[in-house]
């Protein structure tokens, strides 16, 4: 059963339905009732796999109006949802069956809480009357823990096993409550086949209210411009802070304040302005440390970022002389990276917090533009013919062709490319760029890659590992549904995150090596497109012509494993950092 509409194309591949507007069908059951619930709170493209127990929610979808996505496996469908949500702000929906289907979409989900994500999970329940007799893929206290699957808890903001249209109404209006403040917000609702197929309510939903977001008072707004303009102070801006770039552009320059980003939150402010001083983390830039050694702030302004251990390293370094000023919408997340630093904790949504910020602050006659000395643009290679391609090469390349001349999404996927494009890849706007550093699972990048592309309708691009491509890529349905995805393969048969770690650890690596696979090849026979790039002179020829493809479409790069990875480089450094520390700490005894 596929859950689209009747216009269904007969062809194999390279078909679409991303343009097709589904003929919206009256309301004849409470799935149906749902999904115009779900329709009218912003929810337009629904990512997932079908099963029996699903049935009628999939006949519902075939006619609800949403661009509906059926997917290869329930793992790929939710990381294609998560990265749709935050591609196009809006909320995302991800259907699977019982039992497997519900356990397959538990590590996207976990992933989507991490980075940021609005998504609702709807799954088929058990009936009552056959749980805990062993049913086909039974959804029950027997087969899986109810707790945190179907209660809220760490996963899920709202959760349960609805068995009635009353409760499905409680759920959808805490839906409505969370999907209009910033941050994650996650929803499962869990249905039978008779709940779902049930009569629907006779009225429309109607969404409450929404909330006022978290704003500052007058004192703490006071204190801050105070602590910013009476000392030395650093921005260092993460994720949560991407909706609010422009201001904090403004900021930086009213005040000549350095601004520092996580790898998340690179674009925030340009790569290329004076006041940049970095990335920080993995790949992170020296640039930042050098400053930090030399010109140490009184304060350091936090926006939107946990400095979580990929962000920060918790390096002692980045501790400010009198206190971290430290901006989120959760008031868990001010002093848990730094327990042992003074923090002054602000909860309020950025763009809120900087606009009273901006208000007290004049609007000219700041503090002089004095240039920092940031990274730079990373200095131009002298091509090689030989038939290894180095990772520089392909970060050079991407910059070149996708990043400076489209406006595509750039993907990094968790393991070495993550850290080639913190470092070496440079962004002037945010959204433009995509890592999980936090979370980092492996196939998040070549599966949600197909979800960016399709929720706008624009070009995104993945740099993954060989490793990563071979858990998952969902690239039949890309091909299904035309999607505008681009995968760009590290190709150098190993695990070169672990090889490279374990070795510089003194460790013997085991089975790190795999046979090559040719994922051009893998590519045309699930109906995409691709090439294999054996020099690096073919690069931007390659690149070009997977932007100019019409689907999707995968370049396969026989890649250098003899490079080390700039992240390795800074974990040597904080590991004989930490040495000299302890030594010098065993001699003050």
């Amino acid at each position: 059963m596929i859950p689209h509409t009747k216009e269904q194309p007969t062809q194999a591949e390279g078909f679409s339905h991303h343009n097709l507007q589904p003929v919206v069908q009256p309301v004849r059951t409470t799935a149906d009732w749902l999904l115009r619930a779900l329709r009218s709170l912003g929810v337009e493209e629904a990512f997932g796999l079908t099963g029996g127990a699903i049935a009628p929610l999939t006949d519902a979808l075939a006619n609800s109006g949403l661009r509906t996505y059926h997917f290869r496996h329930e793992g790929g469908a939710g990381y294609a949802a998560l990265e749709a949500s935050l591609a196009s702000g809006r909320p995302t929906v991800l259907y699977v069956t019982t039992g497997p289907g519900i356990t397959n979409a538990i590590t996207p989900i976990s992933a989507a809480r991490w980075e940021g994500a609005k998504i609702l999970l709807l799954s088929g329940a058990t009936p009552p009357a056959q749980r805990q007799r062993w049913a086909c893929q039974e959804t029950s206290s027997l087969t899986l823990p109810l707790s945190g699957l179907f209660t809220p808890g760490p996963l899920f903001d709202v959760a349960g096993i609805v068995e009635s249209t009353q409760e499905i109404e409680h759920a959808l209006q805490r839906l409505a409550l969370g999907w209009s403040r910033p941050g994650p917000f996650l929803g499962h609702i869990s249905m039978s086949l008779a709940v779902q197929a049930s009569t629907p309510p006779q009225r429309p939903f109607n969404p409450p209210p929404k909330p006022s977001v978290p704003a500052p008072d007058a004192a703490t707004v006071e204190a801050v411009t105070d602590a910013l303009t009476n000392g030395k102070a650093v921005i260092w801006v993460g994720y949560g802070a991407r909706h609010a770039a422009d201001k904090v552009r403004e900021l930086a320059t009213r005040l000549g304040l350095p601004v520092m980003a996580s790898p998340r939150g690179k674009g925030i402010m340009p790569e290329g302005h004076p006041l940049y001083l970095g990335s920080t983390g993995l790949g992170g830039n020296a640039e930042v440390d050098a400053y930090f050694a030399r010109n140490r702030p009184t304060h350091v302004l936090v926006l939107g970022s946990r400095l979580s251990e990929p962000t920060s390293f918790w390096n002692a370094q980045f501790i400010p002389t009198e206190s971290f000023l430290h901006v989120d919408v959760d008031p868990e997340v001010p002093g848990a990276a730094y327990p042992g630093a003074r923090t002054h904790a602000i909860q309020a949504e950025i763009g809120v917090f900087l606009d009273a910020l901006l208000a007290r602050l004049p609007l000219t006659g700041g503090a002089s533009l004095v240039a920092v000395h940031g990274p730079g643009r990373p200095e131009a290679l002298a091509l090689r013919s030989t038939e290894l391609v180095r990772p520089q090469a392909i970060m050079e390349a991407l910059q070149e062709v996708v990043v400076d001349n489209s406006d595509a999404i750039v993907m990094t996927e968790s393991g070495n490319s993550f850290a080639w494009g913190n470092q070496l890849l440079r962004f002037d706007d945010p959204g433009r760029y995509r890592v999980s550093t936090g979370y980092g699972a492996m196939g998040h990048f070549t599966t949600g890659v197909v979800g960016a592309a399709l929720a706008t309708g624009k070009k995104a691009v993945a740099v993954v590992g060989d490793g990563a491509m071979l858990m998952g890529t969902e690239l039949n349905a890309a091909a299904q549904y035309g999607a505008k995805a681009v995968w760009v393969v590290l190709n150098d048969a190993q695990y070169s995150m672990v090889d490279q770690g374990m070795r510089a650890l003194g460790l013997t690596p085991l089975d790190m090596e795999m046979p090559r696979v040719d994922f051009a090849a893998l590519a045309r026979a699930s109906g995409a497109q691709g090439v294999r790039v054996r020099s690096e002179f073919e690069l931007r020829d390659a690149l070009a012509q997977a932007l100019e493809a019409d689907g999707p479409f995968v370049i396969d790069v026989l890649t250098d494993n003899s490079e080390n990875a700039p992240w390795l480089r800074r974990i040597q450094a904080l590991i004989s950092q930490r040495s000299e520390s302890a030594e010098s700490a065993g001699g003050a005894k």
